[in-house]
């Protein structure tokens, strides 16, 4: 056991992973918080906006901390996300006994936005380094097993917590957040006993390293590190600005009673893409060149739904409807991927000395995208177009169809910027 890469770096990842993952689950139980505190689903929507951003932000700051020791990251991580659960619960309770009180909105706030997030972060970073010490052949693999189970957390927590509900009855809501606080601390905790770098590597100490991060990344032209925070960056806005609608496309389309099953399938894209492009990237020479053909392919599916106008025209269609639904499941994809890329790819042009710390200020492109991805495609909609109804839905097939042509234009830029920023490595970094 002491020395099994399986117990002592795969499974603690996904035990860490697949417990932080969940904070994907926000839309299952957003209006239900809504409806029982008494505010809109609007104002409650900023908690998770607020916990993507911290997540970043975290990882951004706390990155030195998980270079230096991976068990303080990991237990302030099971410590910070399951206290943010147990507290969004408390509030939740608070505020149906007090309705439309800010306190417990702003508890929320704190405690799934700002508590939670620094849980997330850091849970996050701490397993990738050790995944790529053991699996060092298979980096991207190893890496795309993990934040795979970031990805598919979604896909298994949902019917979970549906579950959880619809069975606890009256303020199952609250209920629900105190129990699964309980079970994720419980699953990270031994995730936190278990993980554990190889006895083999040597931890340079900073009089060893004689860099600091700083100085690492300047150690190749600064625009190569620019380009790779912004096409990651790009990447999870467009990514964020197609998932964030895909519900209301998916009733657009005349597929309403199959948004379930439509939103479970795309979970496991999603998942998929964070394993299938890291395994393959390890194959190439250039791990570059998996951004170029996840850009490709988002370009392609996002070009052929703008010029049929698919989303407009897909009721009824049943090309049109296969077209809509190829470009969802190649988002999800390609947003995964993209997850699942960035610390190999890290490793690749910058080494393994410093790659917690370089991992975690490239994951700031993911908190400052959790502010600007959703609320991108928001503003498309409500300002451009028109609603109709469809179905006893209120859509706008248009507004949706005018958030591919600034996704797309996204993902022209990012390809252009993997191409011309990102130079290729003339030889890998140990």
């Amino acid at each position: 056991m002491k020395n099994n890469k399986w117990i002592r770096a795969a499974i603690p990842a996904l035990l860490l992973h697949c417990s932080i993952g969940t904070v994907y689950c926000w839309s299952i139980f957003s209006q239900e918080i809504a409806d029982y505190i008494g505010f809109s689903k609007g104002a409650t929507e900023w908690a998770f906006s607020f916990a993507i951003f911290f997540l970043g932000m975290s990882a951004a700051f706390l990155g030195n901390i998980v270079e230096k020791d991976i068990h303080k990251s990991s237990l302030i991580a099971s410590i910070c996300f399951a206290c943010g659960m147990a507290g969004t619960g408390f509030f939740i309770y608070y505020g149906g006994a007090h309705p439309h009180s800010m306190l417990s909105l702003i508890g929320i706030y704190v405690c799934y936005g700002f508590i939670m997030g620094i849980g997330l972060g850091t849970g996050y970073l701490s397993p990738v380094k050790t995944l790529m010490l053991w699996f060092e052949d298979r980096k991207g693999l190893a890496t795309g097993l993990a934040v795979a189970g970031f990805g598919a957390a979604k896909a298994i927590a949902s019917p979970i917590m549906q579950a959880m509900l619809d069975n606890l009855g009256e303020g199952g809501i609250y209920k629900m957040f105190l129990i699964l606080a309980v079970v994720y601390f419980i699953m990270m905790f031994a995730g936190h006993l278990l993980l554990k770098k190889p006895d083999s590597w040597h931890e340079p100490q900073k009089a060893e390293k004689g860099k600091g991060m700083m100085d690492v990344i300047k150690s190749r032209p600064i625009v190569n590190y620019i380009g790779i925070w912004l096409m990651f960056y790009i990447n999870i806005t467009c990514g964020l600005a197609l998932i964030s609608q895909e519900k209301m496309i998916v009733k657009c389309i005349g597929l309403a009673g199959m948004a379930g099953i439509i939103s479970t399938v795309s979970a496991v894209f999603n998942a998929g893409g964070r394993l299938g492009f890291s395994a393959w990237a390890d194959t190439m020479k250039d791990r570059n060149t998996i951004y170029k053909l996840i850009f490709i392919l988002s370009i392609v599916f996002t070009g052929i739904v703008m010029l049929t106008g698919g989303i407009k025209n897909g009721e009824g269609n049943t090309l049109f409807i296969a077209l809509v639904l190829g470009l969802i499941f190649v988002v999800n994809a390609g947003y995964g991927g993209g997850f699942s890329n960035v610390p190999t790819l890290l490793s690749d042009h910058y080494g393994m000395g410093n790659i917690s710390a370089i991992h975690g200020l490239t994951l700031s492109a993911w908190g400052i995208a959790g502010l600007t991805g959703n609320q991108l495609a928001t503003w498309i909609v409500n300002h451009t177009g028109n609603f109709v109804e469809s179905h006893g839905v209120l859509v706008n097939p248009e507004g949706y169809q005018n958030v591919l042509y600034v996704t797309g234009a996204l993902y022209v830029v990012a390809l252009l910027i993997s191409m011309f920023m990102v130079r290729p490595m003339k030889e890998k970094k140990a």
